[in-house]
């Protein structure tokens, strides 16, 4: 078995010091020197443990003051279910309503953007073909929760009044509705979450640290015909937002 790296036991150390309540929210830790010379471990394993607990939300950092126990946040819970899909306007503000909080968003839209490898393949189109993109940038309560960058193949809504995510009379319906209203029926949807690390723009627009965690979904929507009619990358980070999914069991 491979020996665990310093940084995660001295991170689990640290972990443990807060949890005996050694030190307790809005504690200053010592300085990264007298911790290490206490650990046995040079300033840098110091360092990136504290890098690694700060992106977790156990520590917060303060420019020029130190490094000091963060109080408990309260996590928000994202539900992935298939009742969110249902028609009748957007996912995110149907999720953020039951919750009792306000959600809201901004947005970037280019059209004709050629398709990326990657994004051609998720779409089934060739690489190069035409999509319409949209960046999108999730709040909830004003506060950054999550982003996203969603890609619809342009020849499926080109020509109609739903070429543009949102603009136009159905702008901000999710796809699920625009689609519905050029005829398309949407079935079914695909997620692919996976474990990843900010970067830097992304730790930006999120308000964290560049390389803290967080959880990317690779989302497809497809029609009843199978055909993916929009790929999403979406980013939500691991601190302040736990995701659950909800599958339905048939009796």
């Amino acid at each position: 078995m491979r020996e665990q790296p310093p940084y995660l036991r001295i991170a689990d150390v640290i972990r443990q010091r807060i949890a005996d309540q050694e030190w307790t929210p809005g504690d200053r830790l010592p300085s990264r020197a007298q911790l290490a010379q206490e650990c046995g471990v040079g300033e840098n394993v110091i360092r990136r443990a504290q890098e690694l607990l700060i992106s977790l939300g156990v520590l917060e950092g303060r420019a020029g003051s130190g490094t000091y126990v963060a109080a408990p946040r309260e996590r928000l819970r994202m539900v992935r279910s298939q009742y969110r899909e249902q028609r009748g306007g957007s996912p995110f503000r149907a999720d953020m309503s039951s919750l009792g909080k306000r959600g809201t968003w901004e947005s970037r839209t280019e059209a004709k953007v050629p398709a990326p490898a990657g994004i051609a393949e998720r779409l089934g189109i060739a690489e190069g073909d035409l999509c319409v993109r949209t960046a999108y940038e999730f709040l909830v309560d004003g506060k950054p929760a999550q982003t996203s960058t969603s890609w619809e193949p342009y020849e499926i809504t080109s020509g109609t009044l739903v070429v543009l995510p949102e603009g136009g009379p159905h702008a901000g319906k999710g796809v699920v509705d625009r689609m519905a209203e050029i005829g398309i029926t949407v079935s079914h949807v695909v997620e692919q979450p996976e474990p990843g690390q900010a970067e830097a723009e992304e730790a930006t627009l999120l308000g964290i640290q560049r390389g803290s965690l967080v959880t990317r979904i690779r989302r497809t929507y497809y029609s009843d015909e199978s055909r993916p009619v929009e790929t999403a990358d979406i980013v939500i980070p691991a601190s302040s937002c736990e995701i659950i999914y909800e599958v339905p069991v048939k009796g």
